[in-house]
């Protein structure tokens, strides 16, 4: 499994650019999945939910499944937080993992980059960042760099980087 981020500051685009090159590796025949990082506590139950309530009782672990879907929440409790490399195998293989955020982990990533926001880039503290996504194509750098509404092209860029070529002529056949 492929596995390719894309990293930036909170604001920057990160999510709005993933809900538009999902689809694109979608159309060209390759399965995706995503695993993203939150830095807040979140929580994808309700209280009064079942669920809910069997994590609140203190079940490590509870999955909730139904015709459409199924989620499994863990509850960490008093764990360390786990890192990237340990969340990947709960995954089912797929083409291609994206992920969002995680952007001190050493996987490959695209840079999303707003000047706007007045932040550093961070590819000039991170090697594994190779390419750059932005609206100022007018950027100081060595690193390719993709507009950032060019969806198409961070498409290309995407499957070019994780050596996914031949499963897409696969998916074509």
């Amino acid at each position: 499994m492929k596995v390719f981020g894309l990293a930036g500051w909170s604001g920057s685009g990160k999510t709005t650019l993933l809900k538009q090159v999902i689809p694109a590796l979608v159309k060209r025949g390759l399965k995706v999945s995503t695993l993203k990082h939150a830095h807040h506590k979140f929580d994808v139950d309700k209280p009064g939910k079942d669920s809910y309530e069997h994590r609140e009782a203190g079940a490590s672990e509870v999955m909730i499944s139904s015709g459409n879907r199924w989620a499994l929440m863990h509850e960490l409790r008093d764990e360390k937080e786990p890192t990237l490399e340990e969340l990947i195998p709960h995954m089912t293989p797929v083409d291609i993992l994206l992920i969002e955020g995680f952007k001190r982990e050493s996987h490959k990533k695209l840079e999303v980059f707003r000047p706007a926001l007045g932040k550093r880039m961070l590819h000039k503290d991170d090697p594994n960042v190779i390419g750059i996504a932005t609206d100022d194509e007018a950027i100081d750098t060595s690193l390719p760099i993709i507009n950032l509404n060019d969806i198409e092209a961070i498409a290309d860029f995407i499957c070019l980087s994780c050596d996914l070529h031949d499963k897409i002529r696969k998916a074509a056949d």
